[in-house]
């Protein structure tokens, strides 16, 4: 008599918490019909199943091939008491350090979201003094040493009465690059804005709020008709000649048809270095938001920047090792008028054994010499090398023909908050995007969204 079997593949187990309740809980992870989904069951409130990818084989991958050995940070700040996700500050259980820093100087905005997981707005006029703020930045360096990446944010940071001596302040210290997070706005309204923050590059990027080019998508998302707002902003940008990338929140039914439309759009600025795709996170005010019709996977998004693009195959799209369930990188060269993807050339192994566990490679020698090769082979060896600025996030500093400089850099990226939906606490211990508290505590960027961030 043969036995019956279950209609799916138990791949693995792993912890999360109930979406209802936040209880810790156990989590299987299943893959059925080419797809991954975790199942978790609390006692009070029973099962639930959520897609954590659309192509298996991508997720296996992930969790088979693209991972190395973690690199701590320099101090935990937090005991190990009841557990994750209950300690985080950093714990001595959390897997990876801080490859970027978030760091909040004020809660005041000129818009109010509707998908705002801070809960930012008008009506919310607190701003951090810059005696606070110096000391957090003091425990981002004393935690990385030489971080590679700070955030400054918000709220709306370039509202804060001191936010130029804030960007003093962070350029005294020992911090490798620099990234504003702003919805466009004051830049948009003052030229004089951009010319100023010019004056703290090289080594300083503007983050755009940039989720669609339709006022209608922009409205339902940000309650505003900013499309030309974005444009203004991005027309000082270039004019400054300010690095700067592109950030686009995505909702399934309302703006991931846009994906390669975003891309081709972002490769028509010459500032611009890159887009990053962000899925809603279920957190904040979050408005209109709807799990079962509106998530979106990081494989789903994967494949739409392949096949919406134009530019990218599906193989170019690659997982960051640091956190590979969570983010995907692409990077392509701008090169008389052409864009060539690059991702493709690096060997998985290069990336994944490399000495350096960040999201920014640019110590791994063996990566260097890769590049130095590469970009020697498409030009020749009668052009003299020098050093390509560094590329955030996922390439490091290489020696290259002259013609090359950081206004040659193209990246995509897709950086995945988890909610407490799809929360995998093995991916959560892996988090290497957090942020600095006044009390000395860098907490991972969702679980504080979901646990630590006060109404």
């Amino acid at each position: 008599m043969s036995r019956k079997t279950r209609p799916y593949l138990f791949y693995d187990t792993t912890a999360s918490v109930c979406s209802t309740c936040l209880a810790r809980v156990e989590a299987k992870i299943l893959i059925k019909g080419g797809r991954v989904f975790m199942e978790k069951w609390c006692p009070e409130h029973g099962f639930e199943r959520t897609l954590m990818a659309d192509d298996a084989d991508y997720y296996r991958q992930c969790r088979e091939q693209w991972i190395k050995p973690p690199e701590l940070p320099r101090r935990f700040a937090t005991p190990m008491a009841r557990g994750c996700p209950w300690d985080c500050g950093l714990c001595p259980d959390h897997m990876q350090h801080s490859c970027v820093t978030v760091l909040e100087v004020t809660g005041h905005c000129n818009l109010r979201c509707p998908v705002c997981y801070a809960g930012s707005g008008p009506d919310n006029p607190s701003y951090r003094s810059l005696d606070e703020i110096g000391r957090m930045l003091d425990t981002i360096v004393e935690a990385e040493g030489e971080p590679d990446v700070v955030q400054i944010s918000g709220g709306e940071p370039t509202l804060h009465p001191w936010f130029f001596d804030i960007l003093k302040e962070a350029r005294r210290r020992p911090i490798r690059h620099l990234m504003v997070n702003t919805n466009g706005i004051v830049l948009a309204r003052d030229p004089d804005f951009a010319r100023r923050l010019a004056e703290f590059g090289p080594g300083l990027e503007v983050y755009l709020q940039f989720d669609s080019l339709d006022d209608a998508v922009l409205r339902q998302l940000r309650g505003a008709d900013l499309a030309r707002i974005h444009e203004q902003a991005l027309e000082h940008l270039n004019a400054a000649g300010i690095s700067t990338s592109l950030v686009a929140t995505l909702r399934r039914g309302l703006n991931d048809g846009e994906i390669g439309t975003l891309v081709r759009h972002a490769l028509n600025w010459s500032c611009v270095r890159g887009i990053t795709f962000q899925p809603i996170e279920d957190a904040g005010r979050n408005e209109g938001f709807d799990a079962a019709r509106h998530r979106l996977t990081v494989s789903e998004i994967r494949r739409a920047i392949a096949e919406q693009s134009g530019l990218f195959a599906l193989e170019d799209v690659v997982p960051v090792p640091c956190n590979p369930d969570t983010l995907a990188m692409a990077y392509a060269l701008k090169l008389d008028g052409q864009t060539l993807p690059l991702t493709r050339y690096l060997d998985r192994e290069l990336l994944v054994g490399g000495a350096s566990n960040t999201i920014a490679f640019e110590r791994d020698p063996r990566l260097t010499d890769t590049l130095v090769q590469l970009f020697s082979t498409a030009h020749g060896p009668e052009q003299r090398a020098r050093c390509l600025s560094e590329l955030l996030c996922c390439l490091p500093r290489v020696e290259a023909p002259a013609a090359l400089d950081y206004r040659n850099v193209f990246r995509v990226l897709v950086v995945q908050f988890m909610d407490a939906a799809n929360l995998d606490l093995r991916a959560l211990k892996k988090s290497c995007v957090h942020i600095v508290q006044p009390n000395g505590q860098m907490v991972p960027f969702e679980a504080f969204n979901l646990f630590y961030r006060k109404a």
